[in-house]
Formats: C-alpha cells, sequence, structure tokens
C-alpha cells in the first residue's frame, strides 16, 4: 500500500467515524421535516382509501391488509442509513453504486489530507508536483482526484 492509499484509508475511516456510517439503519424523522406536503398527501391517501374499503361490501372484509401494508410501507421512510465508505468503492461501477452513489466524485478531501500528502516524505516529489497543479487547475479535489494519484503510483 502506497502512503497516498494509507493517508487516503486513514481519511476515509475518520469520515466514517465522525458521520456515524455504519450501514445500520436509525430511526429518523427527516422525512417529516424534508417533505411535510408528501407525509400529508401520504395519509390523506390513505384515510381516503381506508374510507372507500370500508363503505364498501366487497372491500370491508380486507381492511386489515390495507392497514399492515400502509404500516409495512412507510415505515421504510423513518429510517435513514449512513452506509460506509471504502477505499474499494472508488473508480468501481456495479451495485454497489445504487447503494451509495459515486460518493468519491461529489465528496471533496479534507485540506488537511492535501496537506499530510504535500508534507509526507514517503509521497514522491513528482506525485506532488501533480497533485498541485489538481489544486491549480481545479481547486476542490474529490476523493477519485487523489485516488488518481495512486494509480498513477502502480504504473
Amino acid at each position: 500500500m502506497t502512503e497516498i492509499q494509507r493517508l487516503l484509508n486513514e481519511t476515509i475511516d475518520d469520515i466514517n467515524h465522525r458521520e456515524k456510517r455504519d450501514n445500520r439503519p436509525r430511526f429518523s424523522i427527516s422525512f417529516i421535516r424534508k417533505h411535510p406536503g408528501l407525509f400529508i398527501g401520504m395519509y390523506l391517501a390513505f384515510l381516503a382509501t381506508l374510507a372507500v374499503m370500508l363503505l364498501s361490501e366487497t372491500l370491508a372484509d380486507s381492511v386489515w391488509l390495507l392497514v399492515v401494508l400502509f404500516i409495512l410501507l412507510n415505515g421504510f421512510f423513518f429510517f435513514d442509513v449512513y452506509p460506509r465508505y471504502h477505499y474499494d468503492d472508488i473508480d468501481v461501477l456495479d451495485f454497489r453504486v445504487c447503494y451509495n452513489g459515486e460518493w468519491y466524485n461529489t465528496r471533496f478531501v479534507p485540506q488537511e489530507l492535501i496537506a499530510a500528502i504535500l508534507t509526507s516524505p514517503a509521497v514522491e516529489e513528482k506525485r506532488k508536483i501533480q497533485l498541485q497543479q489538481m489544486i491549480e487547475r481545479k481547486g476542490d479535489l474529490s476523493f477519485y482526484d487523489v485516488f488518481t494519484l495512486t494509480r498513477s503510483e502502480a504504473a
């Protein structure tokens, strides 16, 4: 493992720890805060469907199924999952992207990581120059940008 890979792994582990990214579902009412209109609309639609079912001779016996399905399906809205970031997920396009997205392209690395790479004696001068050029061109760097430095080290 190269020094840049090690520093990237440390940074990713630190982010996972700080943000409590552990792949576990946690109860949260953030859905209600973010989408109050949708939340109210769901309950109004449920009540309208319930009323129709109760007034219908044919559907009155299956009201319990509507209530159970509504509770189960709405349960998903009250849980948030914060997926763990992994170094191995960088530049991999498979089903993991559906779960945690391409975080490595949209999330910027902290300035501490850039400073650690630039001051590390274990990083080649050539990589440091590449990193400085990337900073001059782009400004903020994503995890993928720094990852490309490790790819060129292996070559």
